[in-house]
């Protein structure tokens, strides 16, 4: 378990200038590429770097057949039997914009969200509340982890024109049970929604025989490259959206006057596709078939309960979500009393060579309930190693030991109610010139001087 096989197939993890391999552990906002990823994008641009499916010579021939053996293989990874559910978009948000602006509404319809969506899942409900009258309810999920399908059931029961939930959070790392969710949401005439970027990198999903009505992947988050992702439908429910572009690629035929659309999913794919993209994110999905999801998930839980342990008799590392790892395999979030997250984060990168994410996730509206600047968040994938792990756990030691505790107990919250009550959420650490750095430099190399808001994606 301490030597992944796929640990030499990822350039960005080789050591450089005499300097030993970086820690990655921010997969959960964005995994490396492999090199066979780097090799097909290669390819194309190399061999046959044509149009899909608008010129007869043999690069356009090539790249239209390897387009469509990626979506099928997409469609094959994610559980849909037939390819012509997947649509090729270039990031999950934009699968999660075509559902949510796709659909016919009615003044009143109500769409449910958990209270700790990703901004991807939230931000455009507003928008269609204010354009459209859609209304917005909330789940509240517990901090334990436990999901309360009683309470899923009491709000279903007050009309729901569909339910949009993350698969497994990017905040915390708990994973939902999507076939109990679909089943209570179609049994009250609900559709379905799921935000499934941390979920299908590392662990099978079947959508077609959970009846899962729409799923959002990015393809950056399971090994392929920036500007690709997929939404998958169930069968008919693509006919059901409206695209939110069209153009190029779109229409079977136009006059000045009027226009044809094109059948799903080629109706949704406007414009000149990622063709490199799309080509590399197919085999990065097919490293991940053959290192097997199953030692993935297996990788994770051991690493997550390593740390954990190691961290279990430290008093001022609060581990947020669920207690027991294997319930939060990918992520171990955390706060440290007296210490700003940003300014965590940086002593770790610099003085330990270990890169974690810090700020709010995304998740901005939990933290703004809870009055927290935010959280350090380590995510582990498969070609980390106990090495990492440990390395983590002497950093963030090493830390606490270099800060003594100031008096603040329960989180690194700090003082956030002025911010709060304005209306502007709490204000982010200032990362290297915060306490951390302020206080004692890191091991080995000195402050950059960085800003640290990471107030990003993912």
């Amino acid at each position: 378990m301490n030597a992944p096989p796929a640990r030499n197939d990822f350039p960005a993890l080789r050591a450089r200038a005499g300097r030993p391999p970086p820690v990655y552990l921010d997969s959960a906002c964005m995994s490396l590429v492999p090199t066979a990823v780097l090799e097909a994008m290669e390819e194309y641009y190399r061999d046959f770097p044509g149009c899909a499916g608008r010129s007869l010579h043999r690069f356009s021939e090539e790249v239209s057949r390897r387009y469509e053996e990626a979506r099928a293989a997409f469609a094959r990874f994610l559980g849909r039997r037939d390819p012509r559910n997947i649509v090729f978009v270039r990031n999950a948000t934009e699968a999660l914009n075509l559902v949510a602006q796709g659909l016919a509404y009615e003044r009143g319809d109500t769409v449910l969200v958990t209270d700790r969506e990703h901004n991807s899942n939230l931000v455009v409900w507003h928008r269609l509340a204010a354009e459209r009258g859609v209304r917005l309810a909330s789940l509240a999920l517990g901090d334990d982890g436990g999901f309360d399908g009683d309470a899923l059931e009491e709000a279903l029961e007050r009309g729901i024109r569909l339910v949009s939930f993350f698969h497994t959070s990017n905040l915390d790392g708990r994973t939902l049970p999507i076939r109990e969710i679909t089943e209570r949401a179609h049994d009250h005439g609900a559709l379905v929604l799921f935000d499934g970027c941390q979920a299908a990198p590392r662990g099978a999903v079947d959508l077609d025989a959970v009846g899962v009505d729409y799923y959002a992947v990015s393809g950056h988050k399971m090994l392929g490259p920036t500007g690709t992702g997929v939404l998958a439908a169930a069968p008919g429910r693509l006919s059901e959206l409206r695209p939110l572009l069209i153009g190029g690629e779109t229409v079977e035929w136009s006059t000045l006057t009027g226009h044809e659309l094109r059948p799903p999913p080629y109706r949704f794919e406007a414009g000149l596709q990622n063709y490199a993209g799309l080509l590399g994110a197919r085999a990065a999905i097919e490293y991940l078939e053959r290192f097997g999801r199953d030692e993935i998930a297996a990788r994770e839980i051991d690493l997550n309960r390593r740390v954990t342990r190691a961290l279990a008799g430290e008093p001022r590392v609060h581990v947020l979500g669920p207690a027991d790892p294997a319930s939060r395999p990918s992520i171990f979030a955390f706060t440290l009393d007296g210490i700003d997250p940003n300014d965590a984060a940086v002593f770790l990168d610099e003085g330990f060579r270990v890169m974690v994410r810090s700020g709010q996730h995304c998740v901005h509206s939990f933290y703004e309930r809870h009055g927290l600047v935010g959280n350090v968040r380590a995510s582990f994938y498969l070609y980390n190693d106990r090495t990492d792990a440990d390395t983590l756990v002497r950093g963030i030691r090493e830390l606490l030991d270099r800060i003594p505790p100031a008096g603040v107990t329960g989180t690194s919250a700090g003082t956030t109610a002025e911010a709060t009550r304005a209306g502007r959420g709490p204000r982010h650490g200032a990362g290297s010139t915060g306490v951390a750095a302020r206080s004692v430099p890191p091991r080995r190399t000195a402050a950059r001087g960085r800003a640290g808001s990471a107030t990003g994606s993912g």
